[in-house]
């Protein structure tokens, strides 16, 4: 479905209780910002009940003339509305958007794309039917230290060779469950840079180390109970890339994924590109998640040249409307705009289909635990 700007936008998922809020804090900014504006305009939003969209609309002055929806059904047959914008918990993802796409209205769903792999499937294949795009939030593409990662890798300058091998070390907590999204995004980010693993070639293991998990008010930061995770907290894996015009034959990804509190002084993540002519390292002090907030300390990337034994610091940076925005709105607004503007998929923003393969793999990590 594709429709003139500005879309006639529904939220899902904007909560005007919710101590933390995916919705409000990177994904309205930008809808509201001097570039979103002429893309968008909110038109609808779909909470648990009425009220609480009704809640929602005041809170945020949203328009008063935008419709507050408690049933996913009475959604998708609004004819005013062009795109969904899906915040929810992953479990309710799917109720929430599946009849949207059957109807044929373009869809944005945050990452992970739902609970269950059938239901995966299912969007597929019903939007293939309705004609429905449907978009999924791995921004971590299109952060700016992946992006740079990629031009000293693709465009020539660095002269270093193709990639021979790569190693990704993250340790650092993450919400909710930690391998689906926490390792779920960096793995996407590693692999849009990287390109695709050759799946037989894997060889991992996955271990729940510390199975009780404390739960923190984020509000006061403090312990408030505990629970039992059934989720590995522990995923260590090498393969070989699939053969590309960047990497060589047998150029081996060693990923190690930790849950935890990191060492002091030990950067939550550590990102390097073995090649051959020299080496490329990205160091990220503290937190994993370039899509997101990992900037609280300088993300910095270095190239070491082999031959003159040189290490050159190489600038990244965030473009002037992303400036303007909140930080954590900074990688969603461009994918949200590249979807608004209909560029092609893979242009800015990830299609279903190619979150599907990014998550089949990482439930093989899971069910061979």
């Amino acid at each position: 479905m594709t429709s003139k700007l500005p879309l006639r936008t529904a939220l899902i998922g904007l909560s005007s209780t919710a101590v933390t809020s995916w919705a409000s804090t990177a994904h309205l900014p930008a809808l509201l910002s001097d570039t979103g504006r002429p893309k968008f305009v909110i038109k609808a939003l779909l909470n648990s009940s009425v009220d609480a969209a009704k809640a929602a609309i005041e809170k945020y002055n949203i328009p008063p003339d935008a419709k507050a929806y408690g049933s996913p059904v009475d959604l998708a047959a609004d004819p005013d509305i062009d795109l969904v914008i899906c915040n929810t918990r992953v479990d309710k993802h799917f109720e929430t958007i599946i009849d949207s796409v059957r109807k044929g209205k373009d869809v944005y769903v945050e990452w992970p794309v739902a609970a269950k792999a059938e239901h995966i499937e299912e969007l597929i294949e019903t939007s293939k039917q309705s004609g429905s795009r449907i978009a999924v939030g791995l921004q971590g593409r299109w952060a700016p230290p992946a992006v740079k990662l990629r031009e000293l890798l693709e465009n020539g300058r660095s002269s270093l060779g193709k990639v021979l091998s790569a190693e990704y070390f993250a340790q650092k907590e993450v919400g909710g469950n930690p391998i689906v999204i926490g390792f779920g995004h960096v793995f996407d980010t590693v692999l849009s840079v990287l390109g695709e693993l050759d799946l037989e070639s894997i060889h991992g293991r996955t271990q729940l180390q510390r199975p009780e998990i404390r739960i923190r008010n984020p509000s006061t930061n403090k312990i408030v109970g505990s629970m039992t995770s059934d989720v590995p907290d522990l995923l260590s894996f090498h393969g070989a890339l699939v053969p590309s015009q960047l990497s060589a034959p047998d150029a081996t990804l060693s990923f190690y994924f930790r849950r935890g509190q990191p060492f002091p002084g030990t950067p939550s993540l550590t990102w390097t590109i073995n090649c051959e002519r020299g080496e490329i390292r990205l160091v990220s002090p503290s937190g994993i998640a370039l899509q997101a907030s990992a900037y609280e300390s300088p993300v910095t990337i270095q190239v070491h040249r082999f031959d003159t034994n040189e290490v050159e610091e190489v600038e990244w940076g965030w473009s002037e409307r992303q400036e303007e925005l909140p930080l954590l709105a900074r990688s969603v607004s461009e994918c949200l705009y590249a979807f608004a503007d209909g560029k092609a998929e893979g242009d800015g923003w990830t299609g279903i289909e190619s979150a599907a393969v990014r998550a089949r793999l990482i439930e093989k990590f899971l069910s061979d635990a």
